[in-house]
């Protein structure tokens, strides 16, 4: 019976494979009162007074949608009241006694910024009690880590006591992107009620910037100018917030730089080489040694800066005989614990295995090389 000692285990710390950007590597400085980058991998890329407690306006429409979607089903119908039509601000027109379902009033909320839509999703959500449903959103806030914010209300207008900061908006908008209809509803240019009247989403860089995955817009007086959103470009997502930007053009130019540095954060490079000799495993009766390569090269998005480390699982010897793509190693690289790929490693060649009397040949030379050791 052929064997495998796999005895050789090797690290080899790799400098990351980023070629040297050409774009700036210090963070920008934005026209915003706060902001903060988060990438994918959880790496703080940018902030500024992140953590200081602002309004953030329409921001808080996210939460809202989560609330809602986790306590009804798309499909419920939703019998608009009048406390919802008289909200004011930011409207798609609903008059009591409409119905809507949950799914379109989210989609009014998400893409024009309804907030008549925030106040009905509420009221039907809450049993008819806009605190009971702001408890729900509070304890989401909780549960996520949101530990700068507290919701008065579900439409983000200014009131005492209804902020967050830069942070928890980014780490609101990165959880809000990972739910399908969300994520659905913010990247849409528009949203059309029923009756056939259209209205445009707020997000500007939606249709202008294609790297833009989806965000949420918002503007008081108390908040300004802000947005949440989050960007992908080349495998690479980041996630980002401005507030407190002093006007609409400034905001989507603020927001764009901040995603665009962050994105320039991160590469997609080759982890395993395919073209590469890992290693290379003796084989029995003097045969030639066999090179271990990997089979297909892996591409993955890694951020500038952070040191890879490759291990590889090598076999000193292997049984004869060996065929070409027979799997006799393992190659894995890491980001601190994180593992970023890994591959078996397979035979270059093949190797046969020697008749009779290739084996008899060998061992004989074997035993006169041992009795002429012994003699001298």
């Amino acid at each position: 019976m052929r064997s495998i000692l796999l005895g050789v285990v090797a690290f080899v710390v790799l400098a990351t494979p980023v070629q040297a950007s050409t774009e700036p590597t210090e963070p920008p400085a934005l026209p915003a009162a706060a902001w903060y980058l988060l990438g994918e991998d959880g790496a703080v890329l940018a902030e500024e007074s992140s953590r200081r407690s602002r309004a953030i306006a329409s921001i808080t429409k996210l939460m809202t949608a989560i609330v809602a979607l986790e306590e009804a089903r798309p499909s419920d119908l939703v019998q608009v009241s009048s406390k919802a039509t008289g909200i004011g601000g930011s409207t798609v027109y609903l008059r009591a006694g409409d119905e809507l379902s949950v799914g379109e009033l989210v989609r009014a909320m998400l893409i024009p910024s309804a907030n008549d839509a925030a106040t009905a999703l509420s009221l039907h959500v809450g049993n008819g009690s806009t605190s009971r449903f702001v408890s729900l959103m509070n304890a989401k806030a909780r549960a996520l880590g949101l530990v700068d914010t507290t919701f008065v209300n579900p439409h983000g207008l200014d009131e005492p006591g209804h902020v967050s900061s830069a942070r928890d908006a980014t780490l609101l908008v990165r959880y809000a992107l990972g739910v399908p209809s969300i994520r659905a509803a913010l990247e849409r240019t528009s949203y059309s009620l029923a009756g056939g009247q259209e209205f445009p989403t707020t997000d500007d860089l939606l249709s202008s910037w294609p790297a833009l995955v989806g965000g949420k817009t918002g503007h008081t007086e108390g908040a300004g100018w802000s947005e949440a959103a989050g960007a992908s470009r080349r495998g690479a997502t980041v996630y980002g917030t401005v507030l407190g930007v002093g006007s609409r053009d400034g905001r989507n130019d603020a927001l764009r730089e901040l995603l665009e540095f962050g994105l320039d954060r991160y590469q997609r490079v080759s982890v395993i080489d395919a073209s590469r000799v890992y290693g290379h495993a003796d084989t029995e009766y003097g045969q030639a040694d066999v090179e271990l390569v990997a089979p297909k090269a892996l591409l993955r998005t890694v951020r500038e800066g952070v040191p890879l480390l490759e291990r590889t699982v090598l076999p000193t010897m292997v049984g004869l005989p060996v065929r070409r793509g027979e799997r006799l190693g393992r190659v894995e690289v890491w980001e601190g614990d994180r593992l970023v790929a890994s591959s078996n490693l397979i035979a270059a060649t093949s190797v046969s295995e020697p008749g009779a009397l290739g084996k008899a040949s060998w061992f004989a030379e074997r035993t006169a090389e041992n009795l002429w050791e012994l003699v001298t």
